[in-house]
């Protein structure tokens, strides 16, 4: 925060709370904001300590927040599976398995495991497990915003 500035260390907590509300729930999505870093660098405190309670600081500190998101060209983060499978491999001793790893997006998850035993008529084992979060390469705000929807694997 600030050096040098008067009443400061009166708002500090009101200024933490109003922080954790807003991050809490960002404001494109209302989910928990990522790998997002505010730095204030100046703050003007009215005089009278009435003015600098928490009822007034803690809305002007999550609006302060919202608008700074939204100036810095935010994106959202989509969830992202490792996708294990296990198939079968005829090998002339006998069987044996081989395995496949891959990515998949979860919005992209609904029915692959029934399509891919239904290909496989039930013969490959997948298991899929949360890995990371990925940043979506489209902007939320721009017109005809479609995210990651359209990538194939």
């Amino acid at each position: 925060m600030c050096k040098g500035v008067q009443y400061l260390n009166d708002i500090k907590d009101s200024v933490v709370v109003g922080f954790q509300y807003a991050s809490k729930e960002g404001s494109l999505a209302e989910e928990n904001m990522r790998e997002i870093c505010f730095e204030v660098c100046d703050v003007v405190l009215h005089a009278d300590v009435i003015h600098r309670g928490g009822g007034q600081i803690i809305p002007i500190v999550k609006r302060v927040i919202y608008a700074s998101q939204l100036i810095a060209k935010p994106r959202l983060l989509e969830p992202v599976y490792l996708v294990e499978i296990q198939a079968p491999k005829n090998v002339e001793a006998g069987y044996s398995t081989i395995q496949h790893k891959a990515y998949l997006l979860v919005i992209k998850s609904s029915g692959f495991l029934g399509n891919l035993r239904d290909a496989t008529s039930g013969q490959v084992f997948p298991q899929s497990v949360f890995d990371h979060w990925d940043m979506m390469s489209s902007d939320i705000r721009k017109k005809g915003f479609e995210g990651s929807y359209n990538t194939s694997l």
